[in-house]
């Protein structure tokens, strides 16, 4: 089993962003460098939370085969006995060979923080840019990043010289790359304590308000009134981004050298704006630099960066709009079906998709009432408790880590006793439990956060390039310090345990911190502590009450511009539940009408085709039996019929002989 854990995490961490990304991301339509950027810097913090509980158990042997090795012990087949204390040190079945780790860990960390701080904020100027090269786009991406790159170099650069004018600083190049991971994970861990302060309150609060059906309901309504404004303002703007390039369509004729630009952006366009500005557009008029003012290629470059942001606004509106209304009739029909007496769900509307019939034959009406109705809230509220116990714990041991004698961090005290017994099963379980915990509350975090319409995780394949690449830039700078504040918790780390045993692989490529005493012994300790206020300010909705007052409306129960809106959504969703209901009743007359009346229809068309046939049989009988008889006759009315066809010649159309009323029209006749 030696490494094959390790390599069933790395392929399962690999599927598990590449799902996480299909579902926020559009693998048709965003480009694929976006794609492949945003997927290795999900996967790479994946993988450093999941492969972090091997390092641990890893540790823990490794120490113990040292304390084998520096007391004398008897070997007994596959495991080594203390002579003093009789104790067992077992191999772990996740155990990985010694130098694989530490080339593992270099390669995932260096990758990452040059994902993080070069190549992703290039690629956000890029994806943004509105260029219509590749090489007017690498351009832009230029120019927007020497501001961002020229600080840090900066500040670098001024550490540098510092160093290098005193005397009493002789640092090497090991302690100049510890000083840089240093500042890295000082920053990380700055926003790491304000996104953990928030999810560690926000999601046991989430999960308890989850299982209130009336609560859901009505922050659906009010959702519903703030997205039908987001939605309208989208048409809106795009309207006007549309007159604009139909404006700069008919200016630019097919003979301009810019005509090619123009064409781009047209293709970016909706399709029926393209074919309505097809049909208005002239082509066959040249161009005169004398006559008219044409629009520069940097203000075509700017409206191609607009028709970009308006046209992705305006998709994500209209895909959001129809599932919240989805999720709006469901929840009304769970709030119908609580009082049912057959015990059977009932919907509204039918499912718009396929529906499984595998998961149809076990999740019947019946199990669905018995869930949505019976056992979901309390499977919420159970599930809230626990997450809630949770956050507890690690508010505490973020408060106490930095003690040792006692220990009062309660992830240290458990991962302590199971070192002593070498239960590697139970290291490995702890380990992963607690930091995925750390892992949710700081991720889900990032993926609620919006700043505005420039950062925002849509899913259903309708987040934008842009907050891809932002949201892999965060997850970069979040998890290595991340990881360092679950190893400090747990006292794995040397700096906060102060005993001098062997220290993690994940450690070991860090540095030692011992070279900015005043960040190892001061901001990494103390600054912690702070999450205690944030979830405070978080429990007592302080953030959402600042943006209430500022102009943003947020839900708030005891708020009257939240019941307005409240009231606003609900008739929203009553108006597009009538709508639907009409569409359905007509496809349902419709289908009534084909079943009752399309048989019919087919046998009488059948019979008339029968009786068609019969009657020109019989007609070709008589008529091949009095032929000789009546061939004069025919003759000449066959010749007279041709006579009047040839004569007869089209009339002309003129507009005033056709009058609107229908009075004159019969005095006329």
């Amino acid at each position: 089993m030696s490494g094959a854990a390790l390599g069933l995490e790395i392929v399962f961490v690999f599927f598990l962003a590449l799902f996480l990304l299909h579902r926020y991301g559009d693998f048709k339509k965003q480009h694929r460098l976006v794609i492949i950027a945003t997927l290795l810097a999900w996967y790479l913090c994946f993988l450093i939370v999941f492969i972090l509980p091997l390092d641990v158990s890893t540790t823990i042997y490794n120490r113990c085969k040292l304390a084998v090795n520096s007391s004398p012990a008897e070997s007994n087949g596959s495991y080594v006995t203390l002579a003093p204390s009789k104790q067992k040190c077992f191999k772990p079945w996740s155990y990985i060979p010694n130098g694989i780790m530490p080339i593992f860990w270099r390669v995932v960390y260096w990758t990452s923080q040059f994902l993080t701080w070069i190549l992703l904020p290039f690629m956000q100027s890029y994806a943004r840019s509105g260029g219509f090269s590749i090489t007017g786009k690498i351009k832009t991406a230029l120019i927007e990043n020497a501001i961002y790159y020229g600080t840090y170099l900066l500040i670098f650069g001024a550490f540098l010289i510092y160093v290098a004018v005193n005397p009493n600083f002789h640092l090497q190049w090991n302690q100049l790359q510890t000083i840089g991971i240093a500042a890295a994970n000082t920053w990380g861990l700055f926003l790491l304590v304000l996104l953990l302060g928030y999810g560690l309150v926000e999601i046991p609060r989430s999960h308890w308000n989850g299982a209130k059906r009336g609560y859901l309901l009505m922050k659906t309504y009010f959702k519903a009134a703030k997205l039908m404004t987001e939605k309208a303002d989208a048409e809106e703007n795009l309207e006007d981004i549309m007159e604009e390039v139909r404006k700069v369509s008919e200016s630019i004729k097919y003979n301009h050298p810019l005509r090619k630009c123009v064409d781009t952006i047209l293709k970016k366009c909706p399709t029926e704006y393209q074919e309505r500005m097809g049909r208005n557009m002239d082509d066959y008029e040249d161009f005169d630099e004398r006559q008219n003012s044409y629009p520069s290629e940097k203000s075509l470059v700017k409206l191609h960066k607009q028709v970009i942001y308006s046209v992705q606004r305006h998709r994500r509106t209209q895909v959001q709009w129809q599932i919240l209304l989805e999720q709006a009739f469901y929840l009304e029909d769970v709030a119908k079906n609580e009082t049912s007496a057959t015990r059977q769900f009932v919907h509204t509307f039918h499912s718009q998709e396929p529906e499984n019939k595998i998961i149809r034959y076990f999740y019947t009406p019946t199990v669905e009432w018995y869930w949505e109705c019976l056992l979901r809230p309390w499977f919420y509220r159970v599930l809230a408790v626990v997450l809630a116990t949770f956050s507890v714990i690690v508010v505490w041991s973020e408060c106490t880590f930095f003690s040792t004698k006692p220990v009062l961090s309660l992830f240290a005290v458990f991962i302590q006793l199971a070192e002593k017994t070498y239960n590697y099963i139970y290291i490995e379980m702890a380990c992963f439990l607690t930091i995925f915990f750390l892992s949710i509350c700081v991720y889900s975090t990032v993926f609620r956060i919006r700043v505005f319409n420039y950062y925002y995780l849509a899913s259903h394949h309708q987040t934008d390039a842009y907050s891809l690449l932002f949201s892999g830039m965060l997850f970069c700078r979040l998890t290595p310090p991340l990881c360092l504040n679950f190893l400090g918790l747990t006292h794995m780390d040397a700096t906060i345990s102060h005993k001098n045993t062997q220290p993690t692989a994940y450690t070991s490529i860090m540095g030692s911190m011992r070279v900015l005493s005043f960040i190892a012994d001061g901001f990494y300790i103390y600054y912690p502590m702070l999450v205690v206020i944030l979830c405070i300010a978080t429990y007592f909705s302080l953030g959402t009450r600042c943006l209430n007052l500022l102009g943003f409306q947020q839900f708030m129960g005891d708020s009257e511009m939240t019941s307005d809106l409240i009231d606003e959504g609900k008739e929203l969703i009553r108006r597009e539940k009538r709508k639907r209901q009409r569409q359905e009743e007509g496809e349902n007359r419709r289908r009534e009408w084909k079943e009752r009346y399309g048989n019919r229809d087919d046998s009488t068309r059948n019979r008339v085709v029968h009786t068609d046939q019969k009657e020109s049989s019989f007609s070709d009988t008589n008529t091949n039996r009095s032929l000789s008889k009546y061939t004069r006759s025919n003759g000449r009315t066959e010749r007279d019929r041709i006579e009047l066809l040839q004569d007869a010649e089209p009339l002309d159309f003129n507009a005033d002989s056709i009058n609107d009323d229908p009075l004159e029209a019969d005095s006329g006749r």
